[in-house]
Protein backbone atom coordinates (compact mmCIF):
# COMPACT_ATOMS: atom_id res chain seq x y z
CA UNK A 1 0.00 0.00 0.00
CA UNK A 2 1.77 3.21 -0.82
CA UNK A 3 1.25 5.75 1.79
CA UNK A 4 1.85 9.64 1.42
CA UNK A 5 2.16 12.78 3.29
CA UNK A 6 -0.42 15.24 2.04
CA UNK A 7 -0.93 19.13 2.95
CA UNK A 8 -4.48 19.39 3.54
CA UNK A 9 -5.27 21.11 0.13
CA UNK A 10 -8.20 22.73 -0.25
CA UNK A 11 -10.77 20.87 -1.92
CA UNK A 12 -11.25 21.72 -5.94
CA UNK A 13 -15.23 22.87 -6.73
CA UNK A 14 -14.84 20.63 -9.98
CA UNK A 15 -13.27 17.73 -8.61
CA UNK A 16 -15.78 17.12 -6.18
CA UNK A 17 -18.45 17.47 -9.31
CA UNK A 18 -16.14 14.61 -11.23
CA UNK A 19 -15.95 12.59 -7.99
CA UNK A 20 -19.87 12.76 -7.66
CA UNK A 21 -20.65 11.92 -10.88
CA UNK A 22 -23.09 14.09 -11.91
CA UNK A 23 -24.88 17.53 -10.97
CA UNK A 24 -23.96 18.28 -7.62
CA UNK A 25 -26.83 20.72 -5.83
CA UNK A 26 -25.42 21.98 -2.65
CA UNK A 27 -27.74 21.28 0.15
CA UNK A 28 -27.95 24.09 2.97
CA UNK A 29 -28.71 23.54 6.81
CA UNK A 30 -31.35 25.06 8.02
CA UNK A 31 -29.81 28.20 10.66
CA UNK A 32 -30.72 28.18 14.21
CA UNK A 33 -30.06 31.43 15.95
CA UNK A 34 -26.60 32.32 17.54
CA UNK A 35 -26.41 30.16 20.90
CA UNK A 36 -25.42 31.77 24.16
CA UNK A 37 -21.91 31.40 24.96
CA UNK A 38 -21.12 28.26 27.10
CA UNK A 39 -18.28 28.27 29.94
CA UNK A 40 -15.16 26.45 28.95
CA UNK A 41 -15.60 22.32 29.41
CA UNK A 42 -14.02 21.10 32.52
CA UNK A 43 -12.38 17.43 31.82
CA UNK A 44 -12.06 16.20 35.68
CA UNK A 45 -9.58 13.87 36.26
CA UNK A 46 -8.49 13.61 33.08
CA UNK A 47 -11.96 11.66 31.57
CA UNK A 48 -13.50 12.27 28.29
CA UNK A 49 -16.41 14.92 28.74
CA UNK A 50 -20.06 13.66 28.34
CA UNK A 51 -20.55 15.80 25.45
CA UNK A 52 -18.47 18.48 23.55
CA UNK A 53 -21.85 20.23 22.58
CA UNK A 54 -21.47 23.34 24.31
CA UNK A 55 -17.68 24.03 24.26
CA UNK A 56 -18.83 23.49 20.17
CA UNK A 57 -21.53 25.32 20.06
CA UNK A 58 -19.27 28.59 21.44
CA UNK A 59 -16.12 27.94 18.71
CA UNK A 60 -17.97 27.13 16.11
CA UNK A 61 -19.14 30.90 15.04
CA UNK A 62 -15.59 31.90 14.99
CA UNK A 63 -14.39 29.19 12.30
CA UNK A 64 -15.08 30.32 8.67
CA UNK A 65 -15.01 28.84 4.58
CA UNK A 66 -12.55 30.27 2.78
CA UNK A 67 -13.26 29.95 -0.99
CA UNK A 68 -10.90 30.75 -3.63
CA UNK A 69 -11.30 31.97 -7.27
CA UNK A 70 -7.66 30.77 -9.55
CA UNK A 71 -7.20 31.90 -13.34
CA UNK A 72 -5.51 28.18 -14.05
CA UNK A 73 -3.65 28.39 -17.38
CA UNK A 74 -2.19 25.03 -19.39
CA UNK A 75 1.24 26.20 -18.20
CA UNK A 76 0.23 25.56 -14.67
CA UNK A 77 -1.43 22.70 -15.16
CA UNK A 78 1.49 20.73 -13.39
CA UNK A 79 1.65 22.38 -9.92
CA UNK A 80 -2.16 21.42 -9.87
CA UNK A 81 -2.80 18.82 -7.12
CA UNK A 82 -2.79 15.50 -7.94
CA UNK A 83 -6.28 14.83 -6.78
CA UNK A 84 -7.70 17.90 -9.16
CA UNK A 85 -6.41 16.11 -12.05
CA UNK A 86 -8.91 15.37 -14.73
CA UNK A 87 -10.43 12.16 -15.30
CA UNK A 88 -9.24 9.52 -17.80
CA UNK A 89 -11.99 8.95 -21.09
CA UNK A 90 -14.31 6.20 -20.50
CA UNK A 91 -14.70 3.58 -22.51
CA UNK A 92 -17.56 3.80 -24.98
CA UNK A 93 -19.08 2.13 -27.97
CA UNK A 94 -17.00 3.83 -31.36
CA UNK A 95 -19.38 6.24 -32.94
CA UNK A 96 -21.06 6.64 -29.88
CA UNK A 97 -21.96 10.64 -29.20
CA UNK A 98 -20.94 10.41 -25.88
CA UNK A 99 -17.44 9.43 -26.84
CA UNK A 100 -17.43 12.16 -29.57
CA UNK A 101 -18.76 14.70 -26.14
CA UNK A 102 -15.72 13.21 -23.58
CA UNK A 103 -13.06 13.69 -27.10
CA UNK A 104 -13.88 16.88 -27.14
CA UNK A 105 -13.68 17.96 -23.67
CA UNK A 106 -10.71 16.39 -23.34
CA UNK A 107 -9.46 17.73 -25.89
CA UNK A 108 -10.10 21.41 -24.68
CA UNK A 109 -8.84 20.82 -21.68
CA UNK A 110 -5.38 19.65 -22.46
CA UNK A 111 -4.85 22.15 -25.58
CA UNK A 112 -2.22 23.99 -24.59
CA UNK A 113 -3.61 27.26 -26.82
CA UNK A 114 -7.15 26.88 -25.10
CA UNK A 115 -7.99 29.99 -23.05
CA UNK A 116 -7.55 30.23 -19.30
CA UNK A 117 -10.44 28.95 -16.99
CA UNK A 118 -11.81 29.06 -13.80
CA UNK A 119 -10.68 27.29 -10.87
CA UNK A 120 -12.36 27.29 -7.08
CA UNK A 121 -11.22 25.70 -4.02
CA UNK A 122 -12.50 25.70 -0.19
CA UNK A 123 -10.83 25.56 2.88
CA UNK A 124 -10.96 26.64 6.67
CA UNK A 125 -9.84 29.60 8.59
CA UNK A 126 -10.79 31.37 12.06
CA UNK A 127 -11.50 34.70 13.16
CA UNK A 128 -9.18 36.10 15.61
CA UNK A 129 -10.16 39.80 15.90
CA UNK A 130 -13.43 41.18 15.80
CA UNK A 131 -12.31 43.27 13.46
CA UNK A 132 -11.85 40.62 10.86
CA UNK A 133 -8.63 39.33 10.67
CA UNK A 134 -8.14 36.10 9.44
CA UNK A 135 -5.32 32.69 10.46
CA UNK A 136 -5.57 30.06 7.24
CA UNK A 137 -3.06 28.03 5.55
CA UNK A 138 -0.98 29.82 2.90
CA UNK A 139 -1.70 27.11 0.48
CA UNK A 140 -5.34 27.48 0.87
CA UNK A 141 -4.91 30.80 -0.72
CA UNK A 142 -1.98 30.75 -2.80
CA UNK A 143 -1.95 32.15 -6.13
CA UNK A 144 -6.22 32.93 -5.33
CA UNK A 145 -7.42 36.03 -7.73
CA UNK A 146 -10.30 36.35 -5.89
CA UNK A 147 -11.26 35.62 -1.63
CA UNK A 148 -13.94 35.22 0.10
CA UNK A 149 -15.37 34.14 3.62
CA UNK A 150 -18.28 32.72 4.39
CA UNK A 151 -19.24 32.95 8.12
CA UNK A 152 -21.42 30.42 10.31
CA UNK A 153 -24.50 32.44 9.68
CA UNK A 154 -24.21 32.11 5.80
CA UNK A 155 -22.78 35.90 5.58
CA UNK A 156 -20.42 35.78 3.04
CA UNK A 157 -17.47 38.87 2.87
CA UNK A 158 -14.89 39.86 0.16
CA UNK A 159 -11.42 39.39 1.73
CA UNK A 160 -8.12 40.18 0.97
CA UNK A 161 -4.15 38.23 2.05
CA UNK A 162 -3.12 40.78 4.47
CA UNK A 163 0.43 38.36 3.95
CA UNK A 164 1.75 35.09 4.30
CA UNK A 165 4.66 33.21 4.92
CA UNK A 166 5.73 29.94 2.62
CA UNK A 167 8.23 28.43 5.48
CA UNK A 168 5.59 27.89 8.08
CA UNK A 169 2.83 28.04 5.09
CA UNK A 170 0.73 30.54 7.25
CA UNK A 171 -1.28 33.72 5.97
CA UNK A 172 -3.68 36.49 7.42
CA UNK A 173 -6.92 37.55 5.51
CA UNK A 174 -9.15 40.78 6.50
CA UNK A 175 -12.69 41.26 6.23
CA UNK A 176 -14.51 43.88 6.48
CA UNK A 177 -17.64 43.71 8.68
CA UNK A 178 -20.44 46.51 10.21
CA UNK A 179 -20.44 44.52 13.06
CA UNK A 180 -17.81 42.92 15.57
CA UNK A 181 -17.12 39.50 14.56
CA UNK A 182 -17.27 36.39 17.04
CA UNK A 183 -13.46 35.25 16.87
CA UNK A 184 -11.27 32.86 19.65
CA UNK A 185 -7.79 33.07 20.64
CA UNK A 186 -4.22 31.67 20.75
CA UNK A 187 -3.56 29.31 23.42
CA UNK A 188 -0.01 28.46 24.77
CA UNK A 189 1.09 24.91 23.03
CA UNK A 190 3.35 24.27 25.10
CA UNK A 191 1.15 24.03 28.11
CA UNK A 192 -1.03 20.56 26.31
CA UNK A 193 0.46 16.78 26.93
CA UNK A 194 0.26 14.35 24.97
CA UNK A 195 -3.11 12.37 25.36
CA UNK A 196 -4.94 15.55 26.10
CA UNK A 197 -8.36 15.95 24.49
CA UNK A 198 -8.76 18.37 21.51
CA UNK A 199 -11.38 19.44 18.97
CA UNK A 200 -11.13 19.92 15.44
CA UNK A 201 -13.22 22.77 13.52
CA UNK A 202 -13.42 23.53 9.78
CA UNK A 203 -15.00 22.35 6.31
CA UNK A 204 -13.80 19.09 5.05
CA UNK A 205 -14.93 18.37 1.56
CA UNK A 206 -16.54 21.40 1.51
CA UNK A 207 -18.64 20.53 4.38
CA UNK A 208 -18.49 23.26 6.72
CA UNK A 209 -19.19 23.53 10.66
CA UNK A 210 -17.47 19.90 11.13
CA UNK A 211 -16.38 19.30 14.30
CA UNK A 212 -14.49 16.36 15.44
CA UNK A 213 -12.57 15.15 18.48
CA UNK A 214 -9.70 13.22 19.57
CA UNK A 215 -6.48 13.58 21.52
CA UNK A 216 -3.05 15.04 21.19
CA UNK A 217 -1.01 11.92 19.92
CA UNK A 218 2.36 13.33 19.75
CA UNK A 219 4.73 16.31 20.10
CA UNK A 220 7.66 17.70 18.12
CA UNK A 221 6.96 15.75 14.80
CA UNK A 222 9.37 16.83 11.99
CA UNK A 223 7.57 15.41 8.79
CA UNK A 224 9.87 17.53 6.13
CA UNK A 225 8.12 19.87 5.10
CA UNK A 226 10.34 22.62 6.09
CA UNK A 227 13.56 23.59 8.63
CA UNK A 228 10.98 24.69 11.60
CA UNK A 229 8.80 21.32 11.70
CA UNK A 230 7.61 21.23 14.86
CA UNK A 231 4.39 19.78 14.40
CA UNK A 232 1.60 19.13 16.64
CA UNK A 233 -0.13 15.15 15.85
CA UNK A 234 -3.63 14.02 16.68
CA UNK A 235 -5.76 11.49 15.60
CA UNK A 236 -8.66 13.98 15.50
CA UNK A 237 -10.61 13.68 12.00
CA UNK A 238 -9.29 15.93 9.59
CA UNK A 239 -9.47 15.77 5.38
CA UNK A 240 -9.06 17.81 2.45
CA UNK A 241 -11.16 21.44 3.20
CA UNK A 242 -9.46 21.52 6.78
CA UNK A 243 -6.99 23.25 5.69
CA UNK A 244 -5.78 26.66 8.02
CA UNK A 245 -8.78 25.21 10.42
CA UNK A 246 -7.95 25.57 14.10
CA UNK A 247 -7.35 22.57 16.69
CA UNK A 248 -8.60 23.44 20.39
CA UNK A 249 -8.13 22.46 23.32
CA UNK A 250 -10.59 22.24 25.88
CA UNK A 251 -10.71 25.63 27.07
CA UNK A 252 -11.88 26.77 23.21
CA UNK A 253 -8.31 28.11 22.46
CA UNK A 254 -6.72 27.86 19.23
CA UNK A 255 -3.56 25.57 20.27
CA UNK A 256 -2.76 24.02 16.65
CA UNK A 257 -3.27 25.32 12.98
CA UNK A 258 -4.42 22.13 11.07
CA UNK A 259 -2.06 21.81 8.01
CA UNK A 260 -0.94 17.78 6.83
CA UNK A 261 -2.09 14.11 6.99
CA UNK A 262 -0.52 11.12 6.64
CA UNK A 263 -2.97 8.82 4.58
CA UNK A 264 -2.55 6.00 2.02
CA UNK A 265 -6.00 7.80 -0.29
CA UNK A 266 -5.94 11.10 0.94
CA UNK A 267 -8.24 10.67 3.19
CA UNK A 268 -8.36 10.47 7.48
CA UNK A 269 -6.88 7.96 9.18
CA UNK A 270 -6.26 9.46 12.27
CA UNK A 271 -2.76 10.73 11.54
CA UNK A 272 -3.16 15.03 11.43
CA UNK A 273 -0.62 17.05 12.11
CA UNK A 274 -1.29 20.61 13.19
CA UNK A 275 0.84 24.10 13.36
CA UNK A 276 1.77 24.86 17.28
CA UNK A 277 -0.22 27.96 18.19
CA UNK A 278 3.00 29.47 19.69
CA UNK A 279 5.16 29.27 16.53
CA UNK A 280 1.61 30.02 14.71
CA UNK A 281 1.38 33.68 16.86
CA UNK A 282 4.25 34.99 16.42
CA UNK A 283 4.27 34.74 12.27
CA UNK A 284 0.50 35.93 12.43
CA UNK A 285 1.94 39.19 14.82
CA UNK A 286 4.81 39.57 11.89
CA UNK A 287 1.97 39.26 9.25
CA UNK A 288 -0.21 41.76 10.96
CA UNK A 289 2.09 44.34 11.82
CA UNK A 290 4.61 44.23 8.74
CA UNK A 291 2.85 41.91 6.32
CA UNK A 292 5.86 39.45 6.04
CA UNK A 293 8.08 37.35 8.04
CA UNK A 294 11.46 38.48 9.68
CA UNK A 295 13.76 35.98 11.00
CA UNK A 296 16.66 35.14 12.74
CA UNK A 297 19.43 33.51 11.13
CA UNK A 298 22.98 32.42 12.27
CA UNK A 299 24.26 31.37 8.37
CA UNK A 300 25.36 27.70 8.79
CA UNK A 301 24.19 24.90 7.52
CA UNK A 302 24.01 21.80 9.81
CA UNK A 303 23.15 18.44 10.36
CA UNK A 304 22.47 16.09 12.97
CA UNK A 305 25.49 14.36 14.92
CA UNK A 306 24.95 10.23 14.83
CA UNK A 307 26.97 8.13 16.50
CA UNK A 308 29.36 7.21 13.29
CA UNK A 309 30.13 11.33 13.54
CA UNK A 310 30.30 11.19 17.25
CA UNK A 311 32.86 8.49 16.31
CA UNK A 312 34.94 10.17 14.24
CA UNK A 313 35.00 13.39 15.46
CA UNK A 314 36.15 11.66 18.39
CA UNK A 315 32.87 13.29 20.33
CA UNK A 316 32.05 10.85 23.14
CA UNK A 317 28.03 11.81 23.23
CA UNK A 318 26.06 12.09 19.62
CA UNK A 319 24.19 15.12 20.37
CA UNK A 320 24.37 18.54 18.70
CA UNK A 321 24.00 20.44 15.60
CA UNK A 322 27.04 19.50 13.17
CA UNK A 323 28.21 22.17 11.42
CA UNK A 324 28.62 21.35 7.76
CA UNK A 325 28.68 24.79 5.92
CA UNK A 326 29.53 28.48 6.70
CA UNK A 327 27.59 31.39 4.63
CA UNK A 328 30.61 33.67 3.63
CA UNK A 329 30.44 37.15 5.09
CA UNK A 330 26.84 35.40 7.25
CA UNK A 331 27.06 35.88 11.32
CA UNK A 332 28.39 32.69 12.08
CA UNK A 333 31.57 33.49 9.55
CA UNK A 334 31.71 36.61 11.57
CA UNK A 335 31.81 34.80 14.75
CA UNK A 336 34.51 32.70 13.26
CA UNK A 337 32.50 29.59 13.37
CA UNK A 338 34.18 26.91 10.70
CA UNK A 339 32.81 23.62 9.38
CA UNK A 340 33.47 20.57 12.27
CA UNK A 341 32.41 22.62 14.84
CA UNK A 342 29.80 20.88 16.85
CA UNK A 343 26.81 23.62 18.40
CA UNK A 344 25.82 22.23 21.86
CA UNK A 345 23.92 25.06 23.09
CA UNK A 346 22.06 27.88 22.05
CA UNK A 347 21.65 30.95 24.88
CA UNK A 348 22.68 28.44 27.72
CA UNK A 349 19.93 26.16 25.84
CA UNK A 350 21.11 22.60 24.66
CA UNK A 351 20.32 22.13 21.23
CA UNK A 352 19.93 19.36 18.52
CA UNK A 353 20.47 19.58 14.60
CA UNK A 354 17.19 20.16 13.26
CA UNK A 355 15.98 21.93 16.24
CA UNK A 356 18.75 24.80 15.32
CA UNK A 357 17.17 26.55 12.52
CA UNK A 358 13.83 27.29 14.46
CA UNK A 359 15.39 27.91 17.79
CA UNK A 360 17.56 30.37 15.71
CA UNK A 361 14.60 32.06 13.63
CA UNK A 362 12.49 32.99 16.65
CA UNK A 363 15.73 35.20 17.96
CA UNK A 364 15.49 39.41 17.16
CA UNK A 365 17.17 40.20 14.57
CA UNK A 366 20.39 42.10 16.03
CA UNK A 367 20.78 40.88 19.31
CA UNK A 368 23.16 38.82 20.64
CA UNK A 369 23.56 35.28 21.54
CA UNK A 370 25.64 33.31 22.74
CA UNK A 371 26.88 29.66 21.23
CA UNK A 372 28.32 26.65 23.21
CA UNK A 373 30.40 24.69 20.48
CA UNK A 374 32.97 21.69 20.42
CA UNK A 375 35.86 21.82 18.82
CA UNK A 376 38.68 19.57 18.46
CA UNK A 377 37.90 18.19 21.68
CA UNK A 378 37.64 21.54 23.62
CA UNK A 379 34.47 23.22 24.63
CA UNK A 380 33.72 27.09 24.58
CA UNK A 381 31.30 30.01 24.28
CA UNK A 382 31.40 32.33 21.26
CA UNK A 383 29.31 35.13 21.14
CA UNK A 384 27.23 35.84 17.34
CA UNK A 385 25.17 38.95 16.55
CA UNK A 386 21.84 37.44 15.09
CA UNK A 387 21.32 38.22 11.33
CA UNK A 388 17.84 38.51 8.75
CA UNK A 389 16.83 35.49 7.13
CA UNK A 390 17.72 35.93 3.46
CA UNK A 391 15.54 34.80 0.57
CA UNK A 392 16.46 31.34 -0.97
CA UNK A 393 18.67 31.91 -4.49
CA UNK A 394 17.09 29.66 -7.29
CA UNK A 395 19.28 27.06 -8.11
CA UNK A 396 21.07 26.48 -11.61
CA UNK A 397 19.82 24.03 -13.85
CA UNK A 398 22.65 21.22 -14.14
CA UNK A 399 23.97 20.98 -17.79
CA UNK A 400 23.98 17.93 -19.37
CA UNK A 401 27.54 16.82 -20.42
CA UNK A 402 29.88 13.67 -20.67
CA UNK A 403 31.16 12.71 -17.48
CA UNK A 404 35.30 13.38 -16.99
CA UNK A 405 37.53 10.94 -17.32
CA UNK A 406 41.01 11.60 -15.89
CA UNK A 407 44.08 9.10 -15.70
CA UNK A 408 44.80 10.70 -12.01
CA UNK A 409 41.47 9.32 -11.11
CA UNK A 410 41.59 6.92 -7.86
CA UNK A 411 39.26 3.99 -6.89
CA UNK A 412 38.11 3.38 -3.43
CA UNK A 413 36.67 -0.12 -4.35
CA UNK A 414 35.71 -0.87 -0.87
CA UNK A 415 33.39 2.12 -0.32
CA UNK A 416 32.27 1.42 -3.83
CA UNK A 417 32.80 5.19 -5.77
CA UNK A 418 35.41 6.78 -7.66
CA UNK A 419 37.02 9.64 -7.46
CA UNK A 420 38.98 12.55 -9.84
CA UNK A 421 40.79 15.60 -10.20
CA UNK A 422 38.16 18.41 -10.35
CA UNK A 423 38.80 19.90 -14.01
CA UNK A 424 37.18 22.41 -16.19
CA UNK A 425 35.36 19.50 -17.91
CA UNK A 426 33.87 18.52 -14.46
CA UNK A 427 32.55 21.60 -13.47
CA UNK A 428 30.90 22.05 -17.17
CA UNK A 429 29.23 18.82 -17.09
CA UNK A 430 27.71 19.69 -13.24
CA UNK A 431 27.50 23.32 -13.26
CA UNK A 432 29.93 23.76 -10.80
CA UNK A 433 31.18 27.09 -9.58
CA UNK A 434 35.02 28.18 -9.76
CA UNK A 435 35.34 28.63 -6.49
CA UNK A 436 34.32 25.26 -5.35
CA UNK A 437 37.41 22.96 -4.27
CA UNK A 438 37.69 19.09 -3.98
CA UNK A 439 37.81 15.92 -5.65
CA UNK A 440 34.96 14.83 -7.87
CA UNK A 441 33.34 12.00 -7.64
CA UNK A 442 33.10 10.44 -10.82
CA UNK A 443 31.48 7.11 -10.47
CA UNK A 444 28.85 5.37 -7.44
CA UNK A 445 28.72 1.58 -7.42
CA UNK A 446 24.74 1.60 -6.91
CA UNK A 447 25.33 -1.52 -4.41
CA UNK A 448 28.60 0.21 -2.29
CA UNK A 449 28.83 1.72 1.05
CA UNK A 450 29.08 5.15 -0.81
CA UNK A 451 25.46 4.76 -2.32
CA UNK A 452 24.13 3.48 0.25
CA UNK A 453 25.44 6.87 2.47
CA UNK A 454 23.56 9.05 -0.42
CA UNK A 455 26.76 10.04 -2.21
CA UNK A 456 26.83 10.51 -5.89
CA UNK A 457 28.72 11.07 -9.22
CA UNK A 458 28.99 14.44 -9.37
CA UNK A 459 29.34 15.58 -5.60
CA UNK A 460 32.84 17.16 -4.45
CA UNK A 461 34.77 15.70 -1.76
CA UNK A 462 36.20 18.72 -0.19
CA UNK A 463 37.31 18.05 3.88
CA UNK A 464 38.42 14.75 4.95
CA UNK A 465 38.55 14.55 9.38
CA UNK A 466 38.01 18.16 8.78
CA UNK A 467 41.24 18.66 6.35
CA UNK A 468 41.19 19.91 2.86
CA UNK A 469 41.70 17.95 -0.22
CA UNK A 470 42.35 18.75 -3.56
CA UNK A 471 43.18 16.34 -5.35
CA UNK A 472 42.26 12.33 -5.61
CA UNK A 473 45.92 11.23 -4.06
CA UNK A 474 45.42 13.56 -1.07
CA UNK A 475 41.92 11.82 -0.43
CA UNK A 476 43.30 8.38 -0.48
CA UNK A 477 46.66 10.12 1.58
CA UNK A 478 43.69 10.80 4.52
CA UNK A 479 41.94 7.89 4.46
CA UNK A 480 44.97 5.79 5.13
CA UNK A 481 46.38 8.14 7.65
CA UNK A 482 42.34 7.63 9.25
CA UNK A 483 42.93 3.80 8.73
CA UNK A 484 46.60 3.69 10.43
CA UNK A 485 45.20 5.64 13.53
CA UNK A 486 42.44 2.74 13.70
CA UNK A 487 39.72 4.98 13.70
CA UNK A 488 36.31 3.66 13.51
CA UNK A 489 34.81 5.67 10.67
CA UNK A 490 36.17 8.82 8.32
CA UNK A 491 33.66 11.89 8.12
CA UNK A 492 34.09 14.04 4.64
CA UNK A 493 32.40 16.87 3.60
CA UNK A 494 30.70 16.79 0.56
CA UNK A 495 29.19 19.34 -1.40
CA UNK A 496 26.41 17.80 -3.47
CA UNK A 497 23.02 19.63 -5.00
CA UNK A 498 21.72 20.85 -1.86
CA UNK A 499 25.14 22.54 -0.24
CA UNK A 500 27.57 20.89 1.85
CA UNK A 501 27.08 17.66 4.35
CA UNK A 502 28.75 15.38 6.35
CA UNK A 503 29.02 11.97 5.41
CA UNK A 504 30.34 9.21 7.89
CA UNK A 505 32.19 6.21 6.19
CA UNK A 506 32.86 3.12 8.39
CA UNK A 507 36.53 1.74 8.23
CA UNK A 508 35.97 -1.78 9.95
CA UNK A 509 34.23 -4.38 9.02
CA UNK A 510 31.41 -4.80 11.91
CA UNK A 511 30.60 -1.29 11.51
CA UNK A 512 30.08 -1.50 7.57
CA UNK A 513 25.81 -1.72 6.61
Amino acid sequence: MRVSLRLLCSVSLSSLLVAGLGVCTPVHAAQEPAPTPAPAVVVAGGHAPDSFADLAARLLPAVVNVSTTQTVREADSEEDDEDDQLPQMPNFPQGSPFEKFFHDFMNRQTDPNAPPRRMQALGSGFIIDPTGYIVTNNHVIRKADRITVTLQDNTVLSAHAVGHDDRTDLALLKVDSKKPLPFVSFGDSEHHRVGDWVLAIGNPFGLSGTVTAGIISSRGRNIDQGPYDDFIQTDAPINKGNSGGPLFDMDGNVIGVNTAIYSPSGGSVGIGFSIPSNEARNVVEQLRRNGKVSRGWLGVRIQNVTQEIADGLGLSTPTGALVAGVEKGGPADKAGLKTGDVIQSLNGQPVEGKALPRLSAQLPVGTQAKLGLWRHGKVTEVPITIGALPEMPEEAPAKPASPPKSPASVSFADFGFTVGPLDGAGRSKYNLPTSLKGVLVTSVKPDGTAADRGLKEGDVITEVQQAEVATPAALRQRIDAARKAKKRSVLLLVHDADGLRWIPFPLSAEDAP
